[in-house]
């Protein structure tokens, strides 16, 4: 008989889940609801909402917007989309993830203390590990006005200016390994002269699924990670998987799984993203259960 377990550690993360609860109730009020960009990087989570009454709109088009609420997801915004909101009179209702929340406060702060110090801000780099266009990361290069410096993977870290100060953040949903041997690179090269500080602003709840999705995929003869194709968290979660155990597959929903992946299997794991609704791993649980 086969076995299948859903990974209990798996499923949307505090910050998502209060993003979706705040858009739930503001719904079930009757009141028209936008959304600026999708709530979450998964496409049937994002279809659920959008039938109970969720518009989703990009930048351009909340310009256009005046008089309205426009519900800003976890992932946090940079400065100009608050004016933006006060010029054209819209109602925020902010859902951004606290802990990205704090992140950007400290990126700011650090960033208005080089104004204020006698050095030009150009003498110091804001340095941000995380994924380029991104919409958490576009939130905290915006509290530098554009002037951070994004570094998305360990081998961009060369084209760094070792001879300036640097202050190193990262991308709360980014690797933590990966980001420590970014720090040691920049302590073994950083000049002597130059001031080098980092700050570990990776969610722990994020970070502290590694280990745990880890053990759980090795219990497996297979494992189906499913998730959206354009979440960054998946991807680093589910190559993760990949990595301990090779008969792993990412899918988006259970019309993806593949009969011929079950011969001769005895049990399953299936796991998902912070973005991976509990729901949709039953629903590819069911599928498989028959």
């Amino acid at each position: 008989m086969l076995n299948i377990e859903i990974d209990n550690g798996s499923g949307f993360c505090f910050g998502v889940t209060t993003a979706i609860q705040k858009a739930e109730e503001e719904l079930a009020k009757g009141n028209k609801l936008y959304c600026l960009g999708d709530i979450v990087h998964n496409g049937m989570e994002c279809e659920r909402l959008r039938e109970m009454g969720l518009i989703t709109i990009n930048h351009d088009e909340m310009a256009q917007l005046h008089n309205a609420k426009v519900l800003l997801r976890a992932h946090g915004e940079p400065p100009e989309t608050y004016e933006l909101a006060r010029q054209n009179n819209i109602e925020i209702i902010d859902a951004t993830c606290p802990v990205v929340l704090q992140l950007q406060k400290r990126i700011k702060k650090q960033y208005e203390a080089s104004l204020t110090s006698h050095l030009s801000p150009l003498t110091s780099q804001i340095v941000i590990f995380g994924k380029k266009g991104h919409a958490e990361v576009l939130g905290l290069v915006g509290q530098t006005h554009s002037n951070a410096i994004v570094i998305e993977h360990f081998d961009e870290v060369s084209q760094l200016d070792f001879s300036r100060d640097i202050y190193l953040y990262s991308q709360t949903t980014k690797s933590l390994d990966e980001f420590h041997r970014i720090i040691e690179y920049i302590q073994l090269h950083i000049s002597p002269d130059a001031t080098f500080r980092s700050f570990d602003t990776i969610c722990r709840s994020v970070a502290n699924r590694m280990p745990n999705i880890s053990q759980f995929a090795t219990k497996h003869d297979l494992i189906l990670f499913v998730c959206g194709r354009k979440s960054s968290n998946g991807r680093v979660l589910y190559n993760e998987c990949l990595r301990v155990n090779p008969n792993t597959h990412l899918i988006e929903g259970p019309d993806e799984i593949d009969p011929q992946w079950l011969e001769g299997i005895k049990t399953v794991g299936i796991c998902g993203a912070t973005s991976t609704p509990k729901w949709l791993m039953e629903q590819c649980r069911d599928k498989i259960a028959g």
